[in-house]
């Protein structure tokens, strides 16, 4: 029963399906609270500690405890069960991710889309890329497993790996991308990022799990906790994404087709990983319930934790963090379509397995 926690997802909830259209009224309201309160949203701004940004560091806890809390570590066992599918999505996450998004960033912002991008902000935006693709989504996956008629046992021990990794892997992959990209990388803001954004609410999360675990109702006591904290969740998502656009928000108005050309390497890294992930475990003979998850978790990005640090390395203004928003924007309706055509494939799929 414990075990299952993190797979009781009864499908995509009214705020997730909703997501982009939500991210839409948060440019507008950001752009709102720019103009009326600049002095204000400027203050907020510069309250950091090497350059870590205290304001969105505590609405980044708010918004990423109560999903860290779904993580179980005790479905770590189930590694041997589904070793075939645990070892392609980790290849996607930590071998092909993070490269493909660099090349697609040095590709198409570097390259192709220059003329049409405001001069100076190159960089920025290739670094927001990156960041986005370095860290592997950690909540939304359970939504998208059930919708898919996933393994959740799988799907919590994929999770659980990744966070462990996410410790020590994200920032030397940032940092090691972003150097060969010619991108300079402060290191110090970076690994405070990580214990910040990453160690920190992990660490709060399983305390509290652990503590809700030992009521006497257990995993009925720890569901109605996490279902308790997920509107505060989402009202730490929306008030971080608010700042963001408050700073920049109006100059993105102005130049939308930067939305457009920022969304097409996202688009290209996440079927190129969700496929890739799909057919090799067609090609190791995965179960359908593992395979459609691995693809997901191949595809999806912790955008949260992207923005957050996109935010603490360059600042509200840069290009780097209008580059991880874009990823906001675009994550649950392309997720969805991934969803499809994860379902509508099995029989073709289920074919070869036999």
């Amino acid at each position: 029963m414990k075990q299952q926690m993190g797979g009781q997802e009864g499908g995509i909830g009214f705020f997730e399906r909703w997501l982009s259209l939500w991210v839409f009224s948060c440019i507008v309201v950001g752009v709102a609270l720019g103009r009326l309160f600049p002095s204000s949203i400027h203050v907020l701004g510069a309250l950091g500690v090497a350059n870590v940004n205290i304001p969105v560091g505590l609405l980044i806890w708010v918004m990423t405890v109560p999903m860290l809390m779904k993580i179980d570590f005790h479905a770590l066992y189930e590694v041997k069960r589904h070793w075939r599918g645990v070892a392609v999505t980790l290849f996607i996450n930590w071998m092909v991710k993070p490269f493909s998004m660099a090349f697609f960033g040095w590709l198409f912002i570097r390259n192709l889309f220059t003329p049409w991008l405001p001069p100076g902000q190159t960089d920025g935006y290739i670094a927001g890329l990156i960041l986005l693709a370095a860290a592997p989504c950690t909540a939304m996956v359970f939504v998208w497993s059930h919708l898919v008629k996933g393994d959740s046992l799988f799907t919590l021990t994929q999770v659980a790996l990744n966070d462990i990794i996410m410790i020590f892997a994200f920032a030397p992959i940032v940092g090691g991308l972003l150097g060969i990209s010619s991108i300079v990388t402060p290191w110090d803001t970076l690994t405070i990022s990580v214990a910040g954004y990453i160690v920190l609410p992990l660490v709060m999360a399983q305390l509290w799990r652990a503590n809700a675990l030992r009521h006497q109702h257990g995993v009925a006591y720890l569901a109605k906790t996490i279902k308790t904290l997920h509107p505060y969740s989402i009202v730490a998502l929306l008030a971080t994404l608010a700042l963001l656009f408050a700073f920049q928000g109006e100059a993105l108005l102005k130049q939308p087709v930067v939305i457009l050309l920022l969304a097409i390497p996202i688009l290209a890294q996440v079927f190129l990983n969700a496929g890739l992930a799909y057919w090799l475990n067609r090609i190791f003979k995965s179960e359908h319930r593992v395979a459609g998850p691995s693809a997901l978790i191949g595809a999806s990005n912790f955008f949260e934790l992207a923005v957050a640090t996109a935010i603490s390395l360059y600042g509200f203004e840069s290009g780097a963090a209008l580059a991880t928003v874009v990823g906001v924007l675009v994550e649950v309706p392309v997720m969805l379509y991934i969803v499809n055509l994860v379902n509508t494939t099995k029989g073709w799929y289920e074919a070869s397995v036999r």
